[in-house]
C-alpha cells in the first residue's frame, strides 16, 4: 500500500520533500491521475490541502489561490464577480471517470484549455506567477500579482504542463478577464471534413472575432460569437454574408450547452474502454489525416480550434494505435488522452522528442528534480 502525505504547510512540503526517500506521485484530488504515464511510486504527495483563495483582486483582474483549489469552486466565485477565466478549462469528468472537474493545480499542471484557446490563448499565457517547492525541498516563487512584473514570468510558464515533474506547486496567480455579456453560435449544416475547415478558416480570418470554431461530423461547423447583444449581433449577420451560405442560430443558452459538450468531449465519454487522442495539426492537414485513418481504422472525430485540434477515439489495441497514428502525422503531436493503465505504461502517451529537445528537458528536469523524485516516467522514460 502506498503511504499517504499530506502536508498543509509549505515549511512542511519542504520538510517532507527534502526528507523523502524514494519517488512521490504528486496529486490533489486525483481527477487527472490517468492523464500520463502510470507513475511507480511508493508515497503520494497529497496536495489537496492548499485550499486558500490567497487574493482576488476583481479590478486588477488577479487571482492567487492554492494549488488544491477546486476549479468548479474558482470558477463560481469569479463567475459571481462577471469574471471568468478565459482559456476555458475543460472538464473531464466524465470522460476520465472522475467524481469532479479537479483543481486548479492539476488544471495548471496538464496545461488545459478548451475551444477559446485559439482566441485567448492556453493555461501558460494567463500565467502570471506560482509558488512551490523543487525536488530538493528548497521553496521557490516566480512571477507576482502585478501583471508589469516580468520577474519569474516565464519560469511560471515553463512549469505549466510540466505534469508535476519538475516541482510541486502549492499556489498559482492566474489573471482573470470579464466574462462576455452573451453568445451566440453561427451552425452551418451539410458539410464534409475538407469543405468544414475551409468554413471555419474563413470565419477565424474575418473580422468578426470568432471565439472558438468547432466541426462535430454529421452534424454541423459551429461558430461562436461573445460580447455585449448588438455586437453580436451585428457580427452574427456579416459572417453569413462572409460565409455567403445559409445558417442556422443557437441562442445563448443552447450555445454554452453545445460549447461545454465540445470543450468536455462529451461525445468520446459513453466508450471508456476506447483509447482516445488529441493530434494538434495543421488545420489544413486534419481532413488528409482523418481520411487516411478512417481507411485503416473505425474512428470517431471532433475537430475543433478550427481544425488545429482533432480529437480522435479508436478501437481497443496494445498500442492505441500509436504507431500508425504518428507514422501518418506529417507534423504536430499527438497526446494519448485516454486508455488502460498497461496501454499508456508502454506507449509513449506524449508526442516523442527529438534528440535535442529531449537532452533540453532531461537538464530541466536535473536542475528542478534531480534526485528524479517528482512524478517519476509521467511524460517521458527515465524523466
Amino acid at each position: 500500500m502506498q503511504q499517504s502525505l499530506k502536508p498543509v504547510s509549505e515549511m512542511e512540503l519542504s520538510d517532507m520533500v527534502a526528507a523523502a526517500e524514494g519517488p512521490l506521485e504528486i496529486i490533489g484530488t486525483g481527477t487527472k491521475r490517468s492523464l500520463g504515464r502510470p507513475v511507480q511510486a511508493a508515497a503520494t504527495l497529497d496536495m489537496s490541502g492548499f485550499t486558500e483563495v490567497i487574493a482576488y483582486e476583481p479590478e486588477e483582474l488577479i487571482l492567487e489561490v492554492g494549488a488544491g483549489a477546486r476549479l468548479s469552486e474558482v470558477e463560481q466565485m469569479i463567475g459571481a464577480k462577471g469574471q471568468q477565466l478565459a482559456f476555458e478549462p475543460p472538464d473531464w469528468s466524465a470522460l476520465l471517470g472522475s467524481a469532479h472537474g479537479g483543481t486548479v493545480g492539476g488544471l495548471v499542471s496538464c496545461n488545459l484549455s478548451g475551444p477559446r484557446r485559439i482566441k485567448a490563448g492556453a493555461v501558460r499565457d494567463h500565467m502570471l506567477g506560482l509558488r512551490g517547492v523543487t525536488g530538493t525541498g528548497e521553496i521557490f516563487k516566480a512571477g507576482a500579482r502585478v501583471v508589469k512584473n516580468v520577474t519569474g514570468y516565464d519560469l511560471a510558464k515553463l512549469l505549466t504542463g510540466s505534469y508535476g515533474t519538475l516541482a510541486v506547486l502549492t499556489s498559482v496567480i492566474l489573471k482573470v478577464l470579464p466574462a462576455p455579456e452573451t453568445e451566440e453560435t453561427v451552425v452551418l449544416t451539410d458539410l464534409e471534413d475538407e469543405s468544414a475547415v475551409k468554413a471555419m478558416s474563413l470565419a477565424m480570418q474575418s473580422s468578426c472575432e470568432v471565439s472558438a470554431a468547432a466541426f462535430v461530423p454529421g452534424e454541423a461547423v459551429y461558430l461562436r460569437l461573445e460580447g455585449i447583444a448588438p455586437s453580436v449581433a451585428s457580427r452574427r449577420d456579416q459572417l453569413a454574408r462572409s460565409l455567403g451560405r445559409p445558417i442556422e442560430v443557437l441562442a445563448a443558452k443552447s450555445s454554452a450547452a453545445q460549447w461545454r459538450s465540445i470543450r468536455d468531449g462529451a461525445a468520446f465519454a459513453d466508450r471508456p474502454d476506447h483509447p482516445l487522442w488529441r493530434l494538434s495539426v495543421t488545420p489544413s492537414e486534419a481532413p488528409r489525416l482523418v481520411r487516411t485513418l478512417r481507411e485503416r481504422l473505425d474512428i470517431r472525430y471532433l475537430f475543433d480550434w478550427a481544425g488545429g485540434l482533432v480529437w480522435l477515439e479508436v478501437p481497443p489495441a496494445p498500442d492505441a494505435s500509436a504507431a500508425l497514428l504518428r507514422q501518418e502525422l506529417a507534423s504536430g503531436h499527438a497526446t494519448l488522452i485516454r486508455a488502460a493503465e498497461a496501454v499508456r505504461a508502454t506507449v509513449e502517451v506524449f508526442q516523442p522528442q527529438p534528440a535535442a529537445l529531449a537532452g533540453l528537458s532531461a537538464r530541466v528536469k536535473d536542475s528542478f528534480d534531480p534526485r528524479h523524485i517528482f512524478n517519476p516516467g509521467r511524460m517521458y522514460r527515465g524523466q
